[in-house]
């Protein structure tokens, strides 16, 4: 069957202009989020690193992969990583502008490669926005938000709690989304087999049980959009276990799952001002893609919204919650990075006041945003919004709630609020 057409990405206008201005730039991120399918839209010579047939002829000789009309992609290039410093070394060379595109879903263990700092610009990619999806027509612009101009705040979407639990499950991965729920369940699962049989041994960690790292990956999807410490992590996995993993065990876990982008965890925010004491510095546990920690745990979309017929209603209120805020994150941290911002989270310590996500731009002002998974707004709801305000005066540049409801507005004391469905970049 043909391939579907292209699915436009937020970062394809990043990609272009990278392309049009370097000589060389590295898109990366997990398997499955369309890096190959965005670069090939660009490349007219591709080298795929992941064919075991090309990889020998480019691991006898990296310059192979340079060959060819460019811009020349070298897909999968972690499988040769001498790749990285052939175009590093082309690049010093005098390469023309846009002659190389890598694409890569891992960190390579050869930590013997140069950085390729001030040579290849790293470009991340992460799973389908609900703007990708065609979930909906966006109506607000996050980078408007971020102008601070406080501009009109409208729309109105049909989009409701059981959809959003649907595409939490459904997925952002291009290849899989569309599949129907069985085969989609399927490919998930096979998703993470992988991980565990082919790609710990691959970066160098060989899993002879792999019970404890599927128990581990499970207690982390449980503590998705949680500061939940790490040995807590350790303990719900291996509850009432004598021998558990060392914590050398568990950090390896942990460090190969974030080289490989599975892990995506947001950092605290720290200020480039000094606006605030007492911040905590725990990063917010999320999976690259809510999909996979609904997986690990078991449930779908009518589990999620109490509808499942085994199940007592509104016994996954708590865990749905969670997973609607991983999936605003992934959007909100799609459409910051178009913007030229960085994503993390506040926390005081003692938890006194916290913000889901701050979006800071190079300036050092910030867009406050809240996740609320009902559909309408209290003061309640607003109000570390408020107290955030009050501590960074005219450094915050707005603020929003974004929810699971029908209407996008401003609330009378100008805090703006946004369903899901209605945020684009």
């Amino acid at each position: 069957m043909p391939a579907p057409p292209y699915a436009p990405r937020v970062v394809d206008a990043e990609l272009d202009e990278y392309l049009s201005g370097l000589a060389a730039a590295a898109l990366e991120g997990a398997k499955g989020v369309g890096k190959t399918r965005t670069a090939l839209q660009r490349a007219r010579t591709t080298v795929q690193l992941d064919d075991p047939a090309q990889r020998a002829l480019v691991d006898a000789d990296p310059k192979r992969a340079l060959l060819g009309p460019s811009p020349v992609l070298v897909d999968e290039w972690q499988h040769v990583p001498a790749t990285w410093d052939a175009v590093r070394r082309a690049v010093d060379a005098g390469a023309a502008v846009g002659s190389f595109l890598l694409a890569g879903s891992a960190v390579p263990r050869d930590v013997g490669i140069h950085s390729g700092a001030g040579r290849i610009v790293r470009l991340r990619m992460r799973p389908m926005t609900l703007v990708e999806r065609g979930v909906a027509q966006p109506s607000v612009s996050l980078a408007q938000l971020l102008s601070g101009r406080h501009g009109d705040v409208s729309g109105t979407t049909d989009v409701g709690l059981g959809d959003y639990a649907e595409e939490i499950c459904r997925s952002g991965l291009p290849a899989i989304r569309p599949l129907p729920p069985r085969l989609r369940r399927a490919q998930l699962d096979g998703y993470l087999d992988t991980i565990i049989d082919r790609d710990f041994p691959d970066l160098g960690r060989a899993v002879r049980n792999p019970a404890p790292l599927r128990r581990w990956m499970t207690a982390y999807a449980a503590a998705e959009s949680t500061v939940t410490a790490y040995d807590r992590l350790l303990e719900a996995a291996t509850p009432g276990e004598i021998d558990k993993p060392a914590k050398t065990t568990t950090t390896a876990y942990r460090d190969i799952l974030e080289r490989l982008w599975f892990l995506d965890p947001v950092p605290a925010w720290t200020p480039s001002r000094n606006h605030l004491a007492r911040l905590a510095a725990a990063p917010k546990h999320h999976l690259v893609d809510p999909a996979f920690a609904a997986r690990l745990l078991g449930v779908d979309a009518d589990a999620l919204t109490g509808t499942h017929p085994a199940r007592g209603a509104g016994r996954e209120a708590t865990l749905l919650g969670q997973l609607f805020e991983s999936l605003v994150t992934l959007d909100v941290r799609v459409y910051a990075q178009a913007a030229e911002a960085r994503t993390g989270h506040l926390r005081l310590r003692g938890g006194d006041h916290e913000v889901d996500l701050v979006v800071e731009r190079a300036d050092g002002k910030v867009l406050a945003v809240e996740v609320k998974l009902a559909g309408s707004v209290t003061d309640a709801d607003v109000k570390h919004l408020n107290w955030l305000s009050g501590a960074l005066g005219d450094d915050l540049l707005d603020a929003v709630v974004v929810t699971s409801g029908t209407d996008a507005y401003r609330r009378r004391d100008g805090i703006a609020v946004v369903p899901a469905a209605l945020l684009g970049p």
